[in-house]
């Protein structure tokens, strides 16, 4: 069977939440090596770990605090003791929403901080060895709030629309390299955060918002990820591709 991954390390951040599960699923079954970042959910990471080996794929959980310079350093060099890290999925974030004139310093800071801190940290130390390979696939999982924007959400705009010009930056400093970099921007996706009990985006919402009238599923994204990992991806760099069913 051919694995296009095969032979290939992956991280993917924020490995403990349903989307991040699912592009981890995806890229093991591809045949990468999955390095699954996770904080706050060690056994939640485990549990995703030893189902993908179950399913025949290869992971491992990579407990550390993405927030923290020296404790994602000393993680980073632990995966390098490995080999190369080829492949680098930014998934990991966090909403604390508040409307603009009430929003505390704290929760400014601490959404930057995950979403854009993070990417840094983690994809710098790993970016010159990547580039030695000169294979290599950064993936920034954005999100549609970063394109058109979304009240009590200036903070999660303000770091994934961030993230997304990052993104057009460093895929022009690598491409030479081999190394591709593009985001993934997200529309309502079925997750407990985003259409759970108590959400903003319930079904009626979600029709009158969405065209296609219904959630996308973390898969539909994985499958996007997939692709712009392997192979026949090599052409596609620099780019904000949006999952949203039509939303924007």
């Amino acid at each position: 069977m051919n694995l296009p991954l095969a032979g290939k390390r992956a991280l993917v951040t924020g490995a403990s939440g349903a989307l991040g599960q699912a592009i981890a699923r995806r890229l093991a079954a591809d045949g990468a090596h999955v390095l699954l970042h996770g904080h706050t959910q060690p056994e939640a990471l485990r549990a995703l770990a030893a189902a993908i080996a179950a399913a025949g794929g290869s992971a491992e959980a990579c407990v550390f605090d993405l927030t923290s310079d020296a404790a994602t350093a000393e993680a980073v060099a632990g995966m390098l003791a490995g080999g190369a890290v080829q492949l680098v999925v930014n998934n990991a974030g966090i909403h604390d929403d508040a409307v603009f004139p009430g929003m505390k310093a704290a929760q400014w800071h601490r959404v930057i901080d995950v979403s854009l801190h993070g990417f840094f940290r983690v994809t710098q130390p790993l970016l010159l060895p990547m580039l030695r390979t000169r294979w290599g696939r950064v993936l920034n999982i954005s999100s549609v709030a970063a394109l058109t924007g979304n009240r009590g959400q200036v903070n999660y705009a303000a770091a994934k629309g961030a993230l997304n010009s990052a993104t057009k930056a460093l895929a022009l400093e690598v491409a030479s390299r081999g190394v591709t970099v593009n985001a993934i921007a997200p529309g309502i996706i079925e997750s407990p955060m985003a259409t759970g009990a108590g959400s903003a985006f319930d079904a009626d919402a979600i029709k009158r918002l969405v065209p296609v009238q219904r959630a996308g599923t973390p898969q539909e994204v994985a499958a996007l990820a997939g692709f712009l990992a392997g192979p026949e991806a090599g052409y596609i760099t620099g780019q904000v591709i949006s999952v949203n069913g039509g939303l924007c």
